[in-house]
């Protein structure tokens, strides 16, 4: 293990931020074993990695928004600065409540599927997990190839597959259910907090100028 790249914490070797991202996209099924195994709590992996990750693709999206006329102005409307700042904070805290909802759905269902875990071990299930969708979600910035934000969707399902049997000690015979509802919650928890948000903020802007 390179020292560089892991830090103790709690006797136990916790990748940075560079290293989790890289490992987990390009070699899950042995990084999850490790991730496992961490000691961390709700803090830090909110403010270590939850964060700074769920910060891409609205950091994006706000740049889409805010300069470039994208699918949602064809209109020829083009939102302010302000009104496009104003949503990505919101939807920045959404994302950070769909988390932890996510984890507490999770916990709540594994008992159904034969599962255990703590609500930190789904927390940390759904962090890991999302990592994909949260880099895809660079492509937001682009009109037209935020649909590949979807990849970055679909293969979070998958990360979240290998990662339900080291995280939530899954039976084979039940990962593939627990996956696909578990996916089911998580996507609809997403569109209907962002669908708040965009009412709140690029909704009420879009009926004024009508």
């Amino acid at each position: 293990m390179n020292p560089a790249t892991r830090t103790l914490t709690g006797g136990h070797a916790v990748a940075n931020l560079q290293t989790r991202v890289m490992n987990i996209l390009k070699t899950p099924a042995t990084e999850w074993p490790v991730i496992a195994g961490e000691s961390t709590d709700v803090g830090r992996l909110y403010t270590e990695y939850i964060m700074p990750m769920s910060a891409i693709p609205v950091v994006a999206t706000f740049i889409g928004f805010s300069f470039i006329r994208t699918s949602l102005v064809t209109a020829g409307v083009r939102l302010s600065t302000m009104n496009a700042l104003s949503f990505a904070i919101v939807n920045f805290l959404m994302g950070l409540a769909v988390v932890y909802i996510c984890a507490l759905v999770i916990e709540w269902l594994a008992p159904k599927f034969k599962s255990s875990g703590s609500r930190l071990d789904a927390l940390k299930l759904v962090a890991y997990a999302s990592t994909a969708s949260w880099v895809a979600g660079a492509f937001n910035a682009i009109p037209y190839l935020g649909i590949l934000s979807l990849v970055g969707l679909i293969y979070s399902i998958y990360l979240f597959y290998l990662g339900l049997p080291h995280l939530m000690k899954t039976p084979a015979d039940q990962v593939v259910i627990f996956m696909i509802v578990s996916a089911i919650v998580m996507i609809v928890l997403s569109v209907v907090l962002g669908a708040i948000a965009a009412a709140m903020t690029i909704g009420s802007t879009i009926a004024t100028l009508r």
